[in-house]
């Protein structure tokens, strides 16, 4: 197993990414602190890991709020001693311009987007450096290395999560502390289907972004968490600082389309 012995702090793990991640860790013998604002769901996450035969308790977490990122630090460093991952996962996207954007709105897609990586790692840097390192992993985007239409706040918040994850392996790195930045392509989640089913057609739409993934399909979650097993486990021990996409292929051209692939015969 990849993480036998290890202990994980997954954040936003009630559902899409999150879960799928904690659940993957698990599975590898991490015991996952599974932390989330959403309590109807998170104790799900830990319910389908324990069935599985693993080990996760639930942190109820703002991650927007130092204080309940300290609490889910000591929570589970009380429950098992340690803390050898922090996957700072936890994110959400909002689609307005920048005139029809309250400051409020702007200060709450910083807060759960990157303050948040900020706290958590604030909040083990020092557990992990006592213990002689660790592996710090941060949601990023494809829209964190590449522009999008209607998301500039989403956009800046990733964007600034790639840079900040490259400074802090630098600070980190004499510490044996490895920090990496995911950057998945789009994603079939829970989160992605709210946000299509706002538009005036889904089904049009779902099928219009899907010509523009070279491999054909959206990314599952399992396809990330499988990403991130490979950022937090030691099968990338000599890997820090860097953005890892997971997209499909989308980033690979400046335009792409299946509908210009010649019809088969």
């Amino acid at each position: 197993m990849k993480l036998e012995g290890k202990v994980a702090i997954v954040t936003g793990a009630a559902r899409g990414i999150g879960r799928a991640s904690a659940i993957q860790f698990a599975k590898e013998g991490a015991k996952v602190t599974v932390a989330d604002i959403r309590a109807d769901l998170g104790p799900e996450t830990v319910r389908l890991i324990e069935s599985a035969g693993g080990q996760a308790s639930f942190v109820l977490t703002d991650v927007s709020k130092e204080e309940h990122v300290k609490i889910m630090v000591e929570e589970t460093v009380a429950r098992w001693g340690r803390v050898d991952v922090l996957f700072n996962n936890a994110g959400y996207a909002q689609v307005k311009l920048v005139e029809e954007t309250s400051e409020s709105e702007w200060d709450l897609l910083f807060g759960v987007n990157l303050k948040s990586v900020f706290f958590g790692v604030k909040h083990v840097v020092p557990i992990m450096r006592r213990q002689g390192g660790g592996v710090i992993l941060n949601m990023g985007s494809i829209s964190g290395l590449v522009g999008q239409m209607r998301t500039p706040g989403y956009v800046a918040s990733k964007g600034a999560v790639v840079m900040l994850t490259k400074s802090l392996a630098l600070d980190y790195g004499a510490d044996h502390i490895r920090v990496n930045c995911l950057c998945p392509g789009i994603t079939d989640t829970p989160a992605f289907r709210e946000h299509i089913s706002s538009s005036a057609d889904p089904e049009a739409l779902m099928r219009e972004r899907q010509t523009r993934v070279p491999l054909g399909r959206f990314l599952t979650p399992e396809d990330v968490a499988r990403a991130a097993l490979y950022l937090v486990s030691d099968d990338s021990d000599g890997v820090t600082g860097i953005a890892h996409l997971v997209d499909g292929g989308m980033l690979a051209a400046a335009e792409y389309s299946s509908n210009w692939l010649p019809k088969q015969a």
